[in-house]
């Protein structure tokens, strides 16, 4: 399975407060993000997080990402820091990403988009960063964990919580 999360924000506390996230502090956050994760994802799912890991002052990276289970993707988002990025725990780190899934296209970036590459063709962007307070365009979904339910989300549950139904078959040709 694929899965997509954006905005966990591990170990800073700012989230607490700004998002009013539903923990009495980081630790208790942290673990239930962490327990979130792994509850969803098996560790041979493939998991693209579209930015905003963790606190630089948070501790290592590598030592975070080897308690999540998967194969993890980073799209850079505007509070990861090189010791995010060049963690060895990731299979790939990027900016921006274009990718096929189950007859979809998807643009994949931290940031959500006014236009997208293929929006004409029904194209689908995936971001984070607005913590779910946005109001999405037709086709544009926040997979960060405050718009997902703290947790990393396959693309049918997101594409079911839109009162939209997007048929495949409007979808771009392969």
């Amino acid at each position: 399975m694929i899965y997509f999360t954006a905005d966990t924000h591990f170990g800073d506390p700012r989230v607490l407060r700004l998002d009013r996230r539903p923990f009495a502090n980081m630790v208790e956050h942290d673990a239930e993000l962490i327990r979130n994760w792994n509850d969803a994802v098996g560790p041979e799912d493939e998991v693209w997080h579209l930015g905003d890991v963790m606190s630089a002052r948070a501790g290592d990276c590598s030592e975070l990402l080897s308690k999540l289970n998967g194969r993890k993707h980073l799209i850079v988002g505007n509070n990861d820091a090189e010791m995010t990025t060049g963690s060895p725990g990731w299979e790939s780190v990027q900016h921006y990403v274009e990718l096929r899934l189950g007859g979809y296209h998807l643009i994949l970036c931290h940031y959500a988009f006014r236009t997208w590459n293929q929006m004409g063709k029904k194209s689908i962007n995936l971001h984070g960063h607005s913590h779910g307070r946005l109001k999405p365009l037709p086709r544009q979904f926040d997979v960060g964990v405050d718009a997902q339910g703290l947790r990393p989300v396959t693309l049918d549950v997101i594409l079911s919580r839109k009162p939209v139904v997007i048929a495949r078959h409007d979808l771009l040709e392969e």
